[in-house]
């Protein structure tokens, strides 16, 4: 019975998680339909503030045109705003302006009297245009900078750069209305000074009950929605409600019993507030919900009351049948105890025949293949053992002569030598190993031991011994001696074996006193065939250039496998064989043939370094490290060529490997500072921002160049912490000159590419901004084309990801990279720099010059600004000016100067000097 209830609120639990589960999704359409409504709404506002955000004047008839249509098809805006930043000395220029619009408009603002006519004050931010005005009059000429529930709003979007949502407020025009609320945004101009903000007013209970309409979730009795301008259920900011949506509170045991599925409270965050939507289901009659459950539960009543009949009558059966369980479990243990001891019986038995066996294959393996004796005149008179059968010499051929008799040589060898001195002082020998050659003309192997043999007199009377076949022993020990120094996969020799070749043709170079030439050989696709072909076909390429290699070289020269896709050859001059560089390109048009590869045909070239010993700078042990690094000097001119070694070669190589030693080590020993290069406004001629620029300043090569260090820190992964340490200086710099004073600034930080596919790029980014301080409008990231062109779609997500945090790009270097107009158009890009080599000769180039002006006026179409860098001097600068330039860098302005000379350059105002008189220069012809 208890299981039977059990399941009953078990499965009526399940019934209400099905009726939770199918409210759940009709309320998160309410939802949905909710957060799409507000999206449609800044929607709107984002488009509206586009218009004025370009800077180009707006009139009210645009205006009313291109609200006319956002108008007809939201209903629920109550009216489109631009508000206007004004000072108190132009108010009757602004009443003047609102009068010719509508008569008798004067500036107002809103008292809990009603609206009176708005005081003397310093600065009025006022409603300069109301579309429509049919309804709206009273809001035309309205001050709002008392409006807390605004300007709350407009500081907020001001301060994150996104649309914000004021709070609840009367509107003038209809103060008994239905709540409505305000989304603003600014608007600024190009200085980055507010100018005003667009604004859109909304009804609020409409805009709910349109996007539920739209999506078909208005009507039905069934469930109901309620939406507060708030985070928690504030009558005051109810914007919207078509039924009851609380719940009274119930005991906690009435709550799990019977839970409540119909209920849901869903915090939206949008505008910089937070929308609370509460969706509750209307009551519905128990038992219509809960059939399976009843039926179970009436079900399991029945059932039980059977079973407990059908127990009673099997109960006595079960004990009958326990106690013979009993009695044959006995019986069985029995049984397995005997079992268990014979099975122990038998393994001992087991282990002892096995140690006996093992007993008899130690005594067979220590016995001997055969047993010999010879005479006092060491010559054989007996050979025992089946010698014939195991060795294949035939006993007859043996007796009577000495070992060095049928084995031709031996006294000639240091061992041989040494057996028959021991022989002749009548002492014992061991392990004497010799080659035969059988009676089948193989080569055989054996070893023979031997003690002497002397009668009661001491007088010698002969040898005996044993003797084995060993031949198997000696052929593993030579194949084994032959993969140590020879390539498994092409058969060359390897590198244990070339270092005893090299040590070889060295010594005959200096007895002979002809050079010797060491050449690493390196191919140029190797890569390509194993990535596309597999690396069978790879090891197919390297067994072919092995053999290749082998084929155009001298028997005396060497050629070895020394890793991968590398070989060594070694090449020694003779007399009659003069080495030239004609032997280099030989190998090389053996190498460059082509190779059927499956079904395809490739063709493999190589690059070459060759080291020449002896000369000068170049020692023996050094050759091959020489000679690789000529290679990849031929791998730099654009491989399939060769180079020799030169001891400028090695000073790159130290030059490089000391640049690298001292860069790990040159951010903890704080050696890298900051210069700031200013970039300057041609309209205006003032700075209105700066590029960061590193130099490193080592305490003994002094200030090292860019050029000579960040090559090595973007090969060693380095570029990623110091790009790091530039970005936070950088923006602390630029925090701490406007806490000064200083005009805000906007300072440019170059992107590397390591950077730019680091992880956590982002985060980074984030940090930084939040520790310095530093407003992410006053940051500019360029980046180089060459970033994201090899893959485009993450590159563009990354760029709208860190537009998003509020900091400008720029493409630096433009035009020189390999720039696509379809690429650009999809990247967020504010600002394009023209590269200094395109801007050096545009007085003097007509085709820079046609470039340069292509740039710009590409760019100011895709609403772009453009920097020149490298302007140097009047003429350059005239020409990008009369072309539209927005700004400028340069050392005609300024070179980089460290941060405490350009804080001095900021303290003077430095400007550019006024635009000349001069017709601006023409085009040069083509």
């Amino acid at each position: 019975m208890a299981a039977s209830f059990g399941l009953f609120i078990g499965v009526s639990h399940l019934e209400y998680d099905n009726m939770a589960l199918a409210f759940g999704q009709r309320a998160d359409q309410r939802v949905a339909a909710v957060r799409q409504g507000m999206g449609q709404a800044f929607e709107v506002l984002a488009v509206t503030n586009q218009l004025f955000s370009r800077g180009e004047p707006v009139s009210r008839e645009r205006f009313a045109d291109f609200t006319s249509a956002l108008l007809e098809r939201h209903r629920f805006i109550q009216a489109f705003n631009f508000h206007r930043v004004v000072p108190g000395n132009e108010r009757a220029l602004i009443e003047a302006e609102l009068q010719r619009v509508r008569p008798g408009t004067i500036l107002t603002e809103m008292t809990p009297g009603g609206q009176v006519p708005a005081p003397l004050r310093t600065r009025y931010h006022v409603i300069e245009y109301v579309e429509p005005m049919a309804g709206n009059e009273a809001a035309l000429g309205l001050n709002l900078s008392h409006n807390a529930a605004v300007m709350d709003a407009l500081e907020l979007a001001r301060s994150t750069g996104q649309p914000a949502a004021s709070s609840l407020f009367a509107l003038a025009q209809a103060p008994t209305s239905q709540a409505s609320f305000d989304l603003v945004q600014p608007v600024f101009d190009k200085q980055g000074v507010m100018r005003g903000n667009t604004a859109v007013v909304l009804r609020g209970k409409e805009l709910v009950r349109e996007s539920l309409a739209a999506a078909g979730l208005l009507g039905g009795g069934d469930i109901f929605v309620s939406v507060y301008a708030s985070d928690h259920a504030d009558p005051a900011a109810l914007l919207f409600s078509n039924g009851p949506t609380s719940r009274a509170s119930r005991h906690e045991f009435a709550g799990w019993l019977r839970p409540d599925h119909g209920m849901q409270n869903t915090i939206l965050h949008a505008g910089g507030r937070a929308w609370r939507v509460e969706v509750a289901a209307a009551p519905r009659p128990f038992l219509a919900d809960h059939l399976a459950s009843l039926s179970l539960l009436c079900g399991g009543i029945l059932v039980t009351l059977m079973g407990a009949a059908f127990v009673q009558s099997a109960g006595e059966r079960a004990r009958k049948v326990q106690q013979l369980v009993r009695q044959r479990t006995s019986e069985l243990r029995r049984s397995n105890r005997q079992l268990i001891d014979d099975m122990v019986a038998r393994e001992r038995a087991e282990k002892a025949l096995l140690h006996s066996e093992q007993r008899f294959r130690q005594l067979v393996s220590m016995s001997s293949d055969w047993y010999w004796e010879q005479d006092a005149e060491l010559r054989f008179t007996m050979i025992t053992g089946g010698f014939t059968e195991k060795s294949g010499v035939a006993v007859q051929g043996l007796i009577g002569k000495t070992r060095w008799e049928y084995v031709p040589g031996l006294l000639d060898s240091e061992s041989g030598r040494t057996h028959l001195a021991k022989m002749q002082a009548r002492e014992a020998f061991n392990n004497l190993e010799y080659q035969i050659v059988d009676d089948d003309g193989n080569a055989r192997w054996f070893c023979v031991n031997g003690e002497p043999v002397f009668d009661e007199a001491g007088v010698l009377t002969g040898y005996r011994g044993t003797g084995s076949d060993i031949t198997e022993r000696k052929l593993t020990e030579q194949r084994v001696h032959h993969v140590a120094q020879h390539d498994v996969l092409t058969g060359l020799p390897n590198r244990s074996l070339l270092q005893d070749r090299l040590s070889q043709s060295i010594a005959f170079a200096s007895r002979s006193e002809r050079p010797v030439w060491v050449m690493l050989i390196d191919l140029d696709r190797f890569k390509f065939v194993n990535d596309s072909m597999g690396h069978k076909a790879g090891d197919v390429l390297l067994v072919t250039v092995a053999a290749r290699l082998r084929a155009a070289l001298r028997d005396a020269d060497t050629v070895a496998r020394l890793s991968g896709d590398e070989f060594v050859v070694i090449l020694n001059e003779h007399a009659d064989e003069p080495l030239s560089p004609a032997v280099v390109q030989r190998i090389m048009d053996a190498v460059a043939q082509p190779v059927m590869l499956g079904n395809k045909e490739f063709f493999v070239t190589c690059s070459v370094g060759v080291a020449v010993f002896p000369t000068e700078g170049t020692l023996s042990e050094n050759l091959i490290e020489h000679a690789d690094i000529a290679m990849y000097r031929a791998k730099k001119l654009g491989r399939n060529n060769f180079q020799f070694f030169t001891p400028s070669m090695n000073d790159e190589a130290m030059e490089r490997v000391r640049i690298e030693g001292a860069l790990r080590n040159a951010l903890e020993r704080d050696e890298f500072v900051l210069h700031y290069q200013p970039q300057v406004d041609m309209k205006t001629g003032q700075i209105v921002g700066m590029e960061a620029l590193i130099r490193w300043n080592h305490p003994e090569l002094g200030m090292v160049p860019p050029g000579r260090f960040v090559g090595v820190a973007e090969e060693t992964g380095l570029i990623v912490p110091i790009g790091a340490w530039v970005m936070r200086t950088a923006c602390a710099q630029n925090k701490a000159w406007q806490v000064a004073g200083y005009p805000r600034l906007r300072v440019a930080v170059n992107l590397s590419a390591r950077q730019f596919g680091a992880a956590n790029l982002m985060a980074s980014l984030e940090a930084t901004l939040q520790e310095t301080g530093l407003d992410a409008a006053c940051l500019e990231i360029e980046l180089t084309e060459s970033l994201f062109m090899s893959d485009v779609t993450p590159a563009v997500e990354l760029l709208h990801r860190m537009k998003a945090l509020g900091v400008n790009l720029s493409i630096d270097d433009f035009g020189t990279g390999y720039s696509s107009f379809s690429y650009l158009s999809r990247f967020p890009i504010d600002v394009l720099k023209i590269d200094r080599s395109f801007v050096a000769d545009i007085t003097h180039d007509a085709n820079d010059a046609a470039i340069v002006s292509s740039i710009i006026a590409l760019a100011h179409n895709l609403k772009l600004a453009v920097i020149a860098e490298g302007v140097e001097t009047l003429a350059q600068l005239d020409y990008l000016r009369s072309h539209g330039c927005d700004e400028m860098q340069g050392y005609y302005f300024s070179k980089p100067v460290p941060a405490d000379q350009f804080e001095a350059l900021l303290a003077e105002g430095r400007c550019l000097p006024a635009p000349t008189l001069s017709p601006a220069p023409e085009t040069l012809p083509a």
